[in-house]
């Protein structure tokens, strides 16, 4: 085992860890954003909203993330290589995170908004501060988990030359001729950044019990 390239190409395994980690959670906040959006318009009564919706969710759960990539990468002409990134993986995610959005809002107990609207309370109001917000409890380990995933599958974007961790390591490896020790510093580092963070997330998750 040669692991002597690190002490002199250790920056390009930082440089795509933040380039990594900076994708991953741009895309994670468009992602729950795009997401709830999509649930909203999946849980309305509008048959056309629910329509769009269900459509969408379909589609983009049913075609490869490196597809969509490419379509967005390809399809948009002069899109910066990162933008593309972002908005390919966002649109993935969504979709994935709408389903998880509209389970914790199915979840949450009817006589809730039952309860809000004989109060009177307008229906945009009720989402907003009581089914959301319980919702959001109940499937902050399924978020989670769907950001792990995230920056596992970040890797993809590496085919269409943006310097992420994946990138930078196969550029360690062309380098130096060495074509395994970089990927075991590679999937340590995915290790360490994945387990931290599912760490993070269940004393997250123990301390909203808590306070429950």
């Amino acid at each position: 085992m040669n692991f002597s390239f690190i002490e002199k190409y250790y920056k390009f395994f930082l440089n795509g860890t933040y380039t990594t980690l900076i994708l991953s959670l741009l895309t994670v906040v468009f992602g729950v954003l795009g997401g709830l959006i999509l649930s909203l318009m999946k849980t309305s009564n509008n048959k056309i909203l629910k329509g769009i919706a269900t459509a969408y969710i379909e589609f983009i759960r049913g075609t490869p993330l490196l597809i969509q990539l490419y379509i967005v990468y390809y399809g948009v002409q002069g899109i910066p290589m990162f933008t593309a990134g972002i908005i390919a993986m966002s649109i993935n995610s969504s979709a994935y995170i709408a389903e998880i959005i509209r389970a914790g809002i199915g979840a949450v107990d009817k006589g809730q908004m039952e309860a809000a609207r004989s109060l009177g309370m307008p229906i945009g109001l009720t989402y907003k501060e009581i089914i959301i917000p319980q919702a959001l409890k109940n499937i902050l380990p399924a978020l989670g988990n769907e950001f792990i995933v995230l920056i596992k599958e970040s890797a993809i974007v590496s085919v269409i030359g943006i310097h992420d961790l994946m990138y930078n390591t196969d550029t360690v490896r062309g380098i130096t001729f060495i074509a395994f020790e970089p990927l075991i510093v590679a999937a340590f580092i995915y290790f360490v950044l994945t387990f931290t963070l599912s760490k993070g997330m269940g004393s997250l998750e123990r301390r909203m019990k808590v306070s429950d």
